[in-house]
């Protein structure tokens, strides 16, 4: 057996599935939680410790102090310190802790030195954010680089990601690309109705949804075809304007953000799935949409675009339709084409297969845990 520590930022996000998984069942469940903020839900029951509790004051004394050490030594001020890194060291040694999965790489650079000192392993899964938008910060990039060694292995969502930080010059031997997947046993194909449209995310700049939201109204003129969207965000209510604008008020639905089991019950009965991302101003990118993967096991055609990870999860032609990025009249076209074509059913065949061969959650899952157990020799 082996008892793993999952490394996370906030705990319980309820949206973050591909953590929750984790935590609930990485090495049979035995697993503890390592968090900066604590929000009192645990519906998993595990031990959790919250590094960003409240200071004594002793560490509000030394707090200035050790901001600059720790900058100058690791490049981020992210790491516990005093009674705050004695509370931690204890907890991990209390639970017996055997290895440190770090989500997200930013939360890596917090306990990467601690587990060296308790020669506890630690390895980190990039997911999208830490290897996008967080590297426009040169500090990050230091701090990205002085961290590697410490690290057993890296994990990324898509070789998007891992070739993203190669070009910063953050490279790890032992690096290796883990979807997060989908239980292909609950995602799974319905009752399709006809000329129907999803999009599914945050309504802020990396998904483009006024892009989405006016291709749709164009490639779909004169039909009944009709779109839901689900989530919500700073760009929901000029979507909603929009839609009025563009007279499609009565073919949208806006949902809001909405349970992940309303989510698969919306794909099972969705032809085509939308989601145009694109690199945000900021430089925040995807990494690879669990959201995609999950409409194709659910068998839904994608109209999406190549960014990021998506092409490797999405072929071209076969299981939907890639554009560039921000090619609004590409992906107005994209959606015509499928919303018309005779072979709309064997591409949603070959999303399921794809999602079945390459995306169930179980095999990722072992995969995962037996790349753990190789590296550390067990």
């Amino acid at each position: 057996m082996m008892r793993a520590a999952i490394g996370t930022s906030d705990y319980h996000v309820g949206g973050e599935t591909f953590i929750n998984r984790h935590i609930g069942l990485l090495f049979g469940g035995d697993t503890v939680v390592v968090c900066g903020r604590f929000n009192g839900d645990d519906p998993y029951g595990k031990p959790v410790f919250e590094r960003r509790a409240r200071m004594g004051v002793a560490d509000m004394a030394a707090l200035p102090f050790w901001t600059l050490w720790n900058r100058v030594r690791h490049a981020t001020s992210r790491l516990p310190f005093g009674q705050g890194k004695r509370d931690l060291a204890t907890f991990l040694r209390r639970e017996q802790v055997d290895v440190i999965l770090s989500e997200f790489g930013t939360q890596a650079l917090a306990l990467a030195p601690l587990a060296n000192e308790l020669k506890i392993p630690i390895f980190t899964y990039y997911r999208g954010t830490d290897a996008s938008k967080a590297l426009r910060a040169r500090r990050i990039q230091v701090a990205y680089r002085r961290m590697m060694p410490r690290l057993a292995g890296v994990f990324s969502v898509s070789q998007f990601l891992l070739d993203n930080l190669a070009q910063h010059g953050i490279r790890h031997d032992n690096a290796h690309v883990i979807p997060s997947g989908v239980d292909v046993r609950r995602f799974v194909p319905g009752e399709k109705t006809p000329l129907s449209c999803l999009a599914v995310g945050r309504f802020v700049e990396k998904k483009a949804p006024l892009t989405t939201l006016r291709s749709f109204a164009k490639a779909t003129a004169g039909t009944v075809a009709r779109l839901d969207f689900i989530g919500d965000g700073p760009l929901l209510n000029p979507a909603r304007a929009l839609a009025m604008e563009l007279g499609v008020a009565d073919r949208v639905t806006f949902h809001g953000a909405q349970p992940h089991d309303f989510v698969r019950e919306r794909l099972q009965r969705t032809q085509v799935f939308l989601q145009h991302s694109v690199t945000a101003a900021d430089g925040n990118t995807e990494g690879l949409p669990t959201a995609i993967q999950e409409a194709m096991a659910c068998g839904c055609v994608t109209v999406s675009t190549r960014h990021a990870g998506i092409p490797e999860a999405v072929d071209d032609g076969l299981t939907g339709y890639l554009v560039a990025e921000h090619d609004a009249d590409g992906f107005t076209e994209a959606i015509r084409k499928v919303m018309t074509a005779v072979i709309t059913p064997e591409m949603s065949q070959r999303a399921r297969h794809t999602a079945e061969t390459r995306f169930d959650n179980d095999v990722l899952l072992h995969k995962l845990e037996a790349q753990i157990r190789a590296t550390l020799g067990h």
